[in-house]
């Protein structure tokens, strides 16, 4: 099988490391299987790519990488879902999208979308997107060699 992208040249799928989303993601229920495939031109950014419709692909990063950490419970339900045994096994990605009415048409601003995170099981292989209803921005101020680092968490 080749997986066939309008974000990626063609590439082969790894049997091992496809995703399966059970209830599929919101709004793209009928999509159950996708692979995570490295953006060529960029060491943070990621795309989820469906295995089953070349068109539907999200970009997507981790947290971390914006300064951003979770802090929530899963529900049972969803622990239940993800088959999950240890929270290590647990991966958070955040899907990021261009706001095209902001920035310089060339230049858009990337946003992410913080209150719905696609939680993974990297053991299992089994993802969900998780709807934080809820959330209560803190930020954390560290001192680095005479810099403030400002973390939202």
């Amino acid at each position: 099988m080749e997986i066939k992208s309008k974000s990626f040249s063609s590439q082969q799928p790894d049997s091992n490391s496809i995703i399966t989303f059970p209830l599929g993601i919101p709004g793209f229920e009928e999509q159950t299987q996708f692979q995570l495939f490295q953006v060529a031109d960029s060491e943070i950014v990621f795309t989820l790519q469906s295995l089953t419709d070349e068109n539907i692909a999200f970009s997507v990063a981790l947290p971390s990488n914006f300064n951003i950490n979770y802090s929530f419970v899963i529900s049972d339900e969803e622990e239940k879902a993800l088959e999950i045994e240890s929270l290590d096994d647990l991966l958070i990605l955040l899907i990021l999208h261009k706001d095209e009415d902001s920035g310089t048409p060339n230049n858009p601003t990337i946003k992410g979308s913080i209150k719905s995170p696609i939680l993974i099981n990297t053991k299992n292989r089994i993802g969900l997107q998780k709807s934080l209803t809820e959330i209560e921005q803190s930020i954390t101020l560290t001192e680095k060699v005479n810099e403030i680092e400002v973390t939202e968490t």
